[in-house]
């Protein structure tokens, strides 16, 4: 009687760790992660486009910053927001894009500050409260054009 029950309980066991193995090869590895800090406030993206090396097209990037399924932090004016990326997207070097244009020169340094007045100043092309920041990783040429991923966030103005 004992060894039936060892003998399933073995079987079950089996199963169970097939079942994760299988599971675990179907997944993709992630995208390298982007965040942005305010404060005590975090929020963290795998990449809304590209973000494995490969060139993204014109059109798709261009698609890409129309996304408005993107996450969003508040933003104080008065406070700094820091940028941060893994060290795969430093690697390829990556610039902030604020409503997709260009607001930072390219670095391959795995973090980056601004103060918050910024994304919410008309003379860099802000609108209104709410702004899309993007980060764009680049194919680790400085002053590269072609971008290899895209990670947007929206940033609210709070009040």
């Amino acid at each position: 009687m004992q060894s039936a029950v060892r003998r399933r309980r073995a079987v079950a066991a089996a199963g169970a760790v097939s079942a994760g193995l299988l599971v675990l090869s179907a997944c993709e590895k992630p995208t390298p992660m982007a965040t942005i800090t305010v404060g005590s406030s975090s929020v963290s993206e795998e990449a809304t486009c590209g973000g494995e090396g490969d060139a993204l097209k014109s059109a798709d990037l261009t698609k890409c910053l129309k996304d408005t399924d993107t996450k969003s932090i508040t933003v104080d004016p008065d406070e700094t927001v820091r940028f941060g990326v893994d060290p795969d997207i430093a690697d390829r070097r990556w610039t902030i894009l604020m409503n997709g244009q260009p607001l930072t020169d390219d670095t391959d340094k795995t973090y980056r500050t601004i103060p918050g007045s910024v994304f919410f100043n008309a003379q860099y092309g802000a609108q209104g409260d709410s702004t899309l920041v993007s980060i764009k990783a680049g194919d680790g040429k400085k002053q590269s054009q072609t971008a290899t991923g895209l990670w947007s966030f929206k940033l609210k103005k709070d009040d």
